[in-house]
């Protein structure tokens, strides 16, 4: 008989941190992420198996007990369970067409807070972080530097930077240039 034993990921970011006096950089916790695709007329049964509400604009997430959907584009969106739970069996369980991708280990993400953290990702994302024309909740896929990333304002001072796994440390370490250069 085969030995069921499966290997564990480790964090990427395990033993960073960094910032300065007016940015913490803070690897995030574990959590299961799934890609998710459908038509609009899947939203609503996909909305209620998930227990939050699918966002259909640009720019916008949902968030219930744990867990956040980023909406991404017209058919696409992102999501995030904090608690561990299997969005997968919940996707599939809500009896509409979509394709959903358990992209857990593909990605991690970064939290960037503090009084200079829009000043911080400024460093290597074009975006206009202002409250006004990124407020709270808002989200979207961008560049920082040269990689891709995901960027969700959580608070007025803290977002949460997704990124590919073989991205987090460039990504940590061009924030922590940032947080330096933000705190002078």
């Amino acid at each position: 008989m085969a030995d069921m034993s499966v290997a564990e990921r480790r964090n990427v970011l395990a033993g960073f941190h960094g910032g300065s006096a007016k940015v913490r950089l803070t690897p995030a916790l574990p959590a299961t992420r799934v890609s998710l695709r459908a038509g609009a007329d899947a939203v609503a049964g996909l909305s209620k198996s998930l227990g939050l509400k699918l966002p259909t604009k640009p720019k916008t997430s949902a968030s219930a007990k744990g867990r956040t959907a980023f909406w991404i584009g017209p058919d696409e969106w992102f999501l995030i369970d904090e608690k561990g739970d299997t969005l997968m069996a919940d996707c599939a369980a809500s009896g509409v067409v979509h394709s959903a991708t358990d992209i857990s280990h593909r990605n991690t993400a970064i939290i960037v807070s503090g009084p200079a953290a829009a000043d911080t990702l400024n460093a290597a994302c074009p975006l206009d972080l202002s409250l006004a024309a990124f407020p709270v909740g808002a989200v979207t896929r961008t560049v920082f530097g040269k990689i891709e990333i995901i960027l969700y304002r959580v608070e007025e001072e803290t977002f949460r930077v997704e990124c590919w796994r073989s991205f987090a440390e460039y990504a940590f370490g061009m924030l922590a240039e940032g947080a330096e250069d933000a705190s002078l």
